[in-house]
């Protein structure tokens, strides 16, 4: 028994040293496995990673600080602003209705070109889902999500100048036409608001929406825009105890008014058969905001390249970008090709020719001084201090009367030593479209080599040889454009030719009505480097390109210049020069004139630029420039105190910072 216990118990051992061994081999093929096994590799993040994560974070930011936002009193943002920048002052609506100013003469806002909202009611199949969707204004989603369509859709006949076939793009009607231009980008909403405050509402207040890419003319044949605006003007006289209107029209609104006023007095069905006397039975006072009566500079770089100051930069920073096939969409030349159908663009270009932007050798405004004026507060200001403080002389005098220079020294020279050869009749080539090109053609491409060198040996351009050059190079758009534009100066305003629609927006070549108790306001912002003239050259050869640029290189040699980066500059509102918007009312307009054989009276009303001191002031309320001006507290105030039935006399008057006055002396125009 001994023996098989011993016997049982060696087993037993023996079966646990078996089990130990085989344990201990495990162990041993687990470590061999390890060792065989590559090591593990950390996460390591990738681009796509980064960018998702960075996505996410910026949404997730922008969610909560919506959220925030919306949580928040309404009462909040300006506490916050005012713990920063101390008490901001009473909104001008509120500040004058607490003085007991209420409403009393209607007011009329005419929106100036590309501010209305346009939209689509009959498309091609590429807009399905988009009737009456906004094209212009808003969002601008289809921009980016559809573009050669909405391009296609925006473009005007090149024949006609109105609606291609299968195409039906209208302007947005009543006040929310315009109040903004995009989310949180306000152009009449502001003025709209503030007038509200003194009791005015949508039945004292219209919005006189048109399509601003159509000839004025055409606005009254297609659509009845014209007759439109005839008809509430007369129906809010009727309804708010005989006062009058007071119209406000502001950018290339102030020429479509210009048309309107002579054209409600013409004979049908030229015109609207209101007869001589309609305006002074209608209208109380036409304050003008930024007006470009005798046009703009812009808008012969932007017929000529579709380019203006800051597109210019664009192209000099990134060489060939804006030319070139980018993602199968040439910007400039769909740009060019677009807007070269919006016939009211000729409504912009300089007026009056050398008698008033100057020759080869002067300008009025050539001895501005372009060293930056000491930026006043932005709480207070006494026009004293400002007044003709920009006429001073600068080290060297510039050239303005030259509107295109091709290089810097012959914007610089003195014109003896330019050798200029014709370019009128030039023999113009054509080249075979480039595959690249796809079906982006501009004008350009029947001029050839030829054509584009008899521009650039040209030299320089006054305003009195620039229509020839657009006639040139634009020739479709200026064949249609010339029916219903002019840009001269009237010999003889009795001549029965100016009774013909295609002169009343020129106020050099009609004459006001007969209102003499009508008042008529030029408002403009001053203080701002403004577009005056350009330095270009020829583009790097390419059948797609525009062929001309301005020359970003070309700068002043010393720190009072007016040219930087290719363009001259003068006092403005940063589109509109002081010249084109307070001479008429500074002089051709001023007393009894050919122009104005009533007497109407004009007021010169300049409102010297100050920016936001910070960013919490947004646009600001002191701000000069041409759209942001829309939200100018003392600008609305002198609105409401004439909608309310101030004068002009109780404004004060004129009130000038620039040298307007001065300079419109220099202009030797027969009055």
């Amino acid at each position: 028994m001994s023996m098989m216990r011993r016997r049982k118990g060696s087993e037993k051992s023996s079966n646990l040293n078996e089990e130990r061994d085989n344990e201990e081999v495990g162990k041993d093929k687990k470590n061999n496995n390890k060792l065989d096994k590559p090591p593990k590799r950390k996460n390591q993040w990738s681009c796509v990673d980064n960018c998702c994560w960075l996505i996410g974070f910026i949404c997730s930011i922008w969610w909560f600080l919506l959220f925030l936002y919306n949580a928040m009193p309404a009462s909040f943002p300006q506490y916050v602003t005012e713990a920063i920048t101390g008490p901001l002052p009473d909104p001008p609506g509120v500040k004058l209705q607490k003085e007991g100013l209420v409403a009393k003469h209607p007011v009329v806002f005419v929106p100036g070109i590309v501010t209305g909202g346009l939209e689509l009611w009959e498309g091609h199949q590429c807009a399905d889902g988009l009737f009456r969707k906004r094209l212009w204004g808003g969002t601008f989603g289809e921009v980016y999500k559809r573009p050669l369509c909405w391009v296609e859709h925006m473009s005007l006949d090149n024949e006609t100048g109105v609606d291609p076939a299968g195409i039906r793009i209208r302007p947005v009607t009543g006040l929310v036409a315009a109040d903004y231009f995009a989310p949180g980008y306000f152009v009449w909403a502001v003025l709209i608001a503030n007038l509200a405050r003194i009791g005015y509402e949508e039945k004292t207040m219209y919005m006189a929406a048109y399509d601003w890419r159509i000839a004025f003319q055409n606005t009254e044949s297609r659509d009845q825009t014209l007759s439109r605006i005839k008809s509430n003007i007369e129906l809010m006289v009727a309804t708010n105890g005989e006062n009058k209107v007071v119209v406000i029209p502001h950018s290339m609104g102030v020429l479509y008014f210009l048309h309107f006023m002579k054209w409600v007095e013409a004979p049908a069905p030229m015109g609207g058969g209101g007869g001589a006397d309609w305006c002074a039975k209608h209208l109380k006072a036409v304050m003008n905001i930024g007006g470009p009566f005798l046009g703009v500079p812009k808008a012969v770089s932007g017929i000529f390249s579709s380019e203006a100051k800051d597109i210019a930069v664009a192209r000099g920073i990134a060489p060939g970008v804006l030319d070139t096939d980018f993602f199968r969409f040439q910007t400039l030349q769909h740009v060019m090709r677009m807007t070269r159908t919006w016939d009211s663009t000729m409504s912009m270009l300089p007026k009056g020719g050398d008698t008033i932007w100057g020759g080869l050798n002067w300008s009025p405004e050539e001895t501005y001084n372009c060293n930056p004026r000491k930026q006043r507060s932005n709480d207070t200001q006494d026009a004293e201090d400002n007044e003709n403080e920009g006429v001073k002389s600068g080290t060297q005098n510039a050239h303005y009367g030259r509107m295109v220079s091709f290089g810097k020294d012959m914007a610089e020279i003195h014109s003896s030593k330019i050798d200029r050869r014709e370019f009128r009749g030039a023999v113009k080539g054509s080249n075979p479209s480039n595959a690249s090109c796809h079906d982006v053609w501009t004008e350009y491409h029947d001029m050839g080599v030829g054509g584009i060198k008899a521009v650039a040996d040209y030299k320089v351009y006054t305003v009195g040889s620039v229509v020839d050059l657009l006639d040139f190079v634009a020739p479709k758009m200026m064949k249609r454009g010339g029916a219903h534009f002019s840009h001269g100066i009237a010999e003889d305003l009795g001549d029965p030719k100016y009774q013909h629609y295609k002169y009343w927006s020129n106020p050099l070549e009609t004459k006001l009505p007969n209102a003499p108790g009508m008042e008529i306001y030029s408002m403009y912002g001053v203080g701002i480097p403004t577009e005056r003239a350009y330095v270009y050259k020829l583009s790097p050869t390419a059948e797609c390109h525009i062929p001309f640029q301005i020359d970003t290189s070309a700068e002043g040699e010393d720190e009072g210049s007016c040219l930087k980066g290719g363009v001259f500059s003068v006092d403005g509102d940063e589109t509109v020069p002081v010249l084109s918007a307070g001479f008429m009312c500074a002089k051709g307009w001023r007393g009894k004139t050919r122009f104005n054989p009533s007497g109407i009276k004009t007021y010169n009303r300049e409102y010297d630029h100050a920016p936001p001191s910070n960013l919490l002031e947004g646009r600001g309320t002191q701000s000069g420039a041409h759209v942001d001006i829309m939200g100018n507290f003392a600008l609305i105030e002198d609105i409401i105190k004439v909608a309310a039935g101030a004068t002009g006399e109780n404004l004060g008057g004129d009130q000038v910072y620039s040298g307007i006055f001065e300079w419109s002396e220099k202009i030797n125009l027969q009055l």
